[in-house]
């Protein structure tokens, strides 16, 4: 059902514009209908039905029909005519970013204006432009409607099935440059990773620096220096011999407690000064010297890669090839069984 909204319409501080769109729609099925009448009073059939029904309206319409263009000129003068009040309103108010894109922006209005059988096909966006601006100011509500929703329905199947096959076209072409041999880790680490190189360098040297601080910090490197302390001392314990000095009479657990703090403090230290002595520089020169140099296992690696990437491109094309718009029928909405049944 169409519902007209009269507070909406007060709100929307549009109703002399509303009342031409109004008066335009009537207008153009004025219009369209006679453009309709005279392309049919053109064929003998449908004189010949009218001659059965009244011969006097056959005589009668014969000379309108001659001089039809010119009839039409009114109708086109009306429309150009409320097409330069727009444009000029839109103008004023500044409606587009320069004042000359109105005509192209509605440019089915102009083409519509064209005396000519393939141009006046037109007008009748112009009746789907007046219920946009309706709609868009909520005066009336397509929404509910049964044309509405079976045009909405059949839109969306539409860009669905193109977007699907577009999408799945693209990945099959991925998949075939794959599959011929791209190098795409290569193109990867030349063209995206080499690039920013120096600014991951940077931002990795002064996360280094950072941990190294915060370790070095007599507060929140507390957990960190009684990790290594653990570790340290555990693994001094265990040294074999480091044990025996246990055995010399009295200084013997007292020399083991002071080496095992001498190398915890020792190992605790030298990560700090390793952590805050990197630099980018070094990063570079560990990057280009050691991670830079590939080895057989590094290729079957970059090989393995390529055939995940082709399984996920895979599993993407068949996710995407599923058509969602059928899970509407097999899910009984009534919405769109209603609006189906109604417009069939």
């Amino acid at each position: 059902m169409l519902n007209f909204s009269y507070s909406k319409l007060k709100s929307s501080h549009e109703g002399p514009w509303i009342i031409l769109d109004l008066l335009m729609l009537a207008l153009l099925i004025i219009n369209l209908i006679w453009l309709l009448f005279d392309g049919l009073f053109a064929t003998q059939a449908f004189k010949s039905v009218l001659a059965s029904i009244s011969p006097d309206l056959v005589t009668g319409y014969a000379p309108v029909h001659e001089n039809f263009v010119l009839y039409d000129l009114a109708f086109v003068v009306v429309f150009l005519t409320e097409f330069c009040i727009r444009w000029i309103a839109s103008v004023m108010r500044k409606t587009y970013v320069r004042w000359y894109f109105f005509p192209f922006i509605h440019w089915y209005d102009l083409i519509g204006c064209i005396p000519l059988g393939g141009a006046r096909i037109f007008r009748f966006l112009r009746i789907f432009s007046i219920f946009y601006r309706l709609q868009k100011y909520e005066i009336i509500d397509l929404r509910n409607t049964a044309v509405y929703r079976f045009i909405i329905f059949y839109y969306d199947v539409l860009v669905e099935e193109l977007s699907d096959r577009i999408v799945v076209k693209v990945l099959s072409d991925a998949q075939k440059d794959i599959a011929a041999g791209s190098p795409l880790i290569e193109d990867i680490s030349q063209q995206v990773l080499a690039s920013r190189l120096p600014i991951l360098t940077q931002w990795l040297s002064s996360v280094m620096v950072h941990i190294g601080e915060s370790i070095e910090h007599d507060d929140h490197g507390e957990s960190v220096r009684s990790h290594v302390q653990k570790s340290v001392g555990k693994a001094v314990r265990g040294n074999s011999q480091v044990s025996t000095l246990k055995l010399v009479p009295m200084l013997g657990s007292t020399i083991e407690k002071t080496l095992e703090k001498s190398v915890t403090d020792i190992v605790t230290q030298s990560i700090i000064n390793l952590l805050k002595d990197i630099t980018p520089d070094k990063i570079d020169d560990f990057v280009e010297h050691g991670i830079g140099r590939f080895s057989s296992e590094d290729h079957m690696l970059d090989q393995e890669v390529l055939l995940i990437v082709n399984e996920c491109l895979e599993l993407v094309k068949q996710h995407v090839s599923q058509q969602r718009w059928k899970d509407s029928f097999d899910s009984k909405d009534p919405q769109v069984d209603t609006s189906l049944d109604e417009i069939t």
